[in-house]
């Protein structure tokens, strides 16, 4: 018995077929509703009225409002051919048509990627655009963000605005770095922060410059806080320190009698402290140092006028020029026993002094009080007439 041949599919099986891939089009497609996001395709565009396919049974219209907020260049950039994404806003109005919006379909993207930021901790730059009492308002995309005034670092001063907000208004068309700390599409609230960023921006900062500064760079940096102890200065991410001994060759009272907070300096890196994120800076070992040139200045033997800058119990120290002091030890004060300095002089005295040795290897100057000599008496007044006279 031989088998028949085949003659193709039987018609009843191919209508079935048929009927069957209808079905399944039909079951694997989703009429579009309200919130909906589709990727469409223009088909026609005028100032009037832009025609997408967004692959449902009817055509959708992008919403007349949607078109009147475009600007020219948006508008131009409607071409028939090209894919957009868009917000379906009424699944059929009256006359069956289906309502998009390319405008809502980009806030909602703005959202989604606003959840992502916040999520990832990245950081984004936005655009201010306003403000109010409360902060200053941004575009991130077609979404406004809110910056609180007390997540604002540019503020002046620090984190507070003045009660006009005259200080807000100074930022607005500045650009900031921000992160996302709160997103709430259902009640459009996006709450960004400046400190955030500038935080984490620091961190970063701070692990680069420890790893890159080495002792004898000099660097650029900005004062950023005064103690009576010395200066801090913010090197672009992290703050060093400069010690009162460190602001000039001169004795220095306090540190605001050489600089100011927001002064832009130069400064030596003295030492680097890993493991306590530590930087020791000097100012004054920018500047010439007084005593490279000392023995050019002053010779054992010399008379010189100096100011007593304070006392020891082992004599008092006299300053000859900025930078450079020498000491008259008790013993050179006066002749006989001296117990106590402040007997013969007071801080703030003029001296005429004798300079007994120079060392400037040592950075030492030997000076002596009682054996300088007497300054010439002022001429009385009797006495200035009979010169006169003569």
């Amino acid at each position: 018995m031989t088998d028949k041949p085949d003659q193709g599919m039987d018609p009843q099986e191919e209508d079935f077929a048929t009927l069957w891939e209808q079905v399944a089009a039909d079951y694997d497609y989703m009429h579009p509703v309200r919130g909906d996001i589709r990727k469409g395709q223009i088909l026609r565009a005028s100032r009037n009225e832009v025609l997408v396919d967004i692959g449902a049974k009817t055509d959708a219209l992008v919403s007349t409002r949607d078109l009147e907020t475009m600007g020219p260049q948006e508008l131009a950039e409607l071409t028939p051919g090209k894919e957009i994404n868009v917000y379906v806003v009424r699944a059929d109005d009256r006359e069956g048509s289906l309502i998009v919006s390319i405008n809502l379909a980009r806030a909602y993207e703005d959202w989604i990627r606003a959840q992502e930021l916040m999520e990832s901790g990245e950081i984004v730059n936005i655009t201010v655009t306003g403000y109010n009492k409360g902060g200053l308002v941004g575009s991130f995309g077609s979404v406004q963000g809110f910056i609180p005034a007390s997540q604002i670092t540019s503020l002046r001063p620090r984190g507070h605005s003045d009660q006009d907000g005259s200080d807000l208004a100074e930022l607005v068309g500045k650009e900031l770095p921000v992160k996302v700390i709160e997103v709430n599409r259902r009640r459009r609230r996006l709450i960004l922060s400046e400190r955030a960023a500038q935080r984490e921006w620091r961190a970063a900062q701070r692990e680069r410059l420890l790893s890159e500064l080495h002792e004898g760079d000099v660097r650029t940096g900005t004062v950023s806080n005064l103690a009576d102890f010395g200066a801090f200065v913010d090197l672009g991410g992290i703050d060093g320190l400069v010690h009162i001994s460190e602001l000039a060759w001169e004795h220095v009272n306090h540190p605001r009698d050489v600089l100011q907070v927001g002064q832009e300096i130069e400064v030596e890196v003295l030492r680097v402290d890993q493991e306590r994120q530590r930087i020791g800076l000097s100012l004054k070992r920018t500047q010439p140092d007084p005593w490279r040139s000392i023995a050019t200045r002053y010779q054992a033997g010399q008379t010189i006028e100096g100011v007593v800058t304070h006392l020891a119990k082992f004599g008092a120290f006299v300053e000859l020029e900025p930078g450079v002091e020498g000491l008259v030890h008790v013993s050179e004060l006066a002749d006989g026993n001296v117990d106590d300095p402040g007997q013969i002089v007071s801080e703030g005295d003029r001296l005429t002094v004798l300079i007994l040795d120079v060392d400037a290897e040592q950075r030492r100057i030997s000076l002596s009080l009682r054996q300088a000599p007497s300054p010439a008496p002022e001429p009385t007044g009797e006495a200035e007439m009979a010169r006169e006279e003569s």
